[in-house]
C-alpha cells in the first residue's frame, strides 16, 4: 500500500503479509485511492498503521479496539480514541479521563495525545483505519474490519495472555476472535456520553489492567500522560 501508506512496523508486516496480497485488501487499496481523489481522508496516509507502528507486536500487553477514526480535521492519528497534541479532547476520551481519575487518582491531561500509552504496549486498534471528512462509518465494509479482524486473530494464537480491552456492543462482538482460554478480556459499555453511565464509569478497567500485568509478572502500564 505505498499510495497509502509507505510502512508498517516489521512484525507486524511479517505476521500479517498474507493479509496485503488478498483480494480484498487490494480493492480496499484502490478504494482509497478513488477516495483521496475526492475527498479529505482522515488520517493522513502516513498515520494509517500508527498504531502498529507504535506498538510492535511482540510488545503488545494491552488491546483497545475502537470502531472508528475520528472524522473532524486534524483529529485523527491512527490510535483508537486518541487525538494529536493541540486538538480538543472528543467526548469519549473525556470520558476515559473521567473514568482513569476515579479508578487511580491520576488528574487529566490537557491533551488527548495517547502515544504514551501505545509506546508501552497497548495497541490502540480501531476496526477501520481510515474516514472521509465529516463522514463517521463512510469506509466501514471496505476491508479494513477483516485486516484488523486478522490482527486480532494473530494476536490471540500467537500469544498469551495479552489483556483484550471491549467497549461498547461493536467491540465486544470481537470476543469471537479471540481465545479465552489463553487471554483476560474486559468489557464494559462505550465510553461515549450516550452510554458512559450505563456501565463505562465504574469499571475500573485501568487498575484491573494493572493487577492483571502483575500477577503475570510483566510490566505495568504508567497512565500518566
Amino acid at each position: 500500500m505505498t499510495d497509502i501508506n509507505p510502512s508498517i512496523e516489521e512484525s507486524w508486516k511479517s505476521v500479517l503479509s498474507t493479509e496485503f496480497n488478498k483480494p480484498y485488501f487490494l480493492e480496499l487499496k484502490s478504494f482509497l485511492l478513488e477516495e483521496k481523489k475526492k475527498f479529505r481522508v482522515f488520517p493522513p496516509g502516513s498515520l494509517i498503521f500508527n498504531a502498529f507502528n507504535h506498538t510492535p507486536f511482540g510488545k503488545v500487553k494491552v488491546v483497545f479496539i475502537g470502531q472508528d477514526p475520528y472524522h473532524g480535521y486534524g483529529q485523527a492519528h491512527g490510535l483508537c480514541f486518541s487525538v494529536p497534541n493541540g486538538i480538543a479532547k472528543p467526548p469519549s476520551l473525556v470520558n476515559i479521563f473521567k473514568e482513569l481519575e476515579d479508578d487511580l487518582g491520576i488528574k487529566p491531561p490537557l491533551h488527548g495525545n495517547l502515544e504514551k500509552w501505545a509506546d508501552q504496549g497497548v495497541l490502540l486498534l480501531n476496526a477501520t483505519l481510515t474516514v472521509r471528512e465529516n463522514q463517521a462509518g463512510s469506509h466501514q465494509r471496505r476491508g479494513w474490519e477483516l485486516f484488523t479482524d486478522a490482527a486480532i486473530r494473530q494476536l490471540s494464537v500467537l500469544k498469551d495472555g495479552v489483556i483484550f480491552v471491549l467497549w461498547g456492543n461493536f467491540a465486544i462482538a470481537k470476543k469471537e476472535l479471540i481465545d479465552l482460554t489463553r487471554h483476560p478480556v474486559l468489557t464494559a459499555a462505550h465510553p461515549s456520553p450516550l452510554s458512559a453511565t450505563k456501565g463505562f464509569f465504574g469499571c475500573r478497567h485501568f487498575s484491573k489492567i494493572n493487577e492483571i500485568l502483575r500477577k503475570e509478572g510483566k510490566g505495568e502500564i504508567d497512565w500518566r500522560l
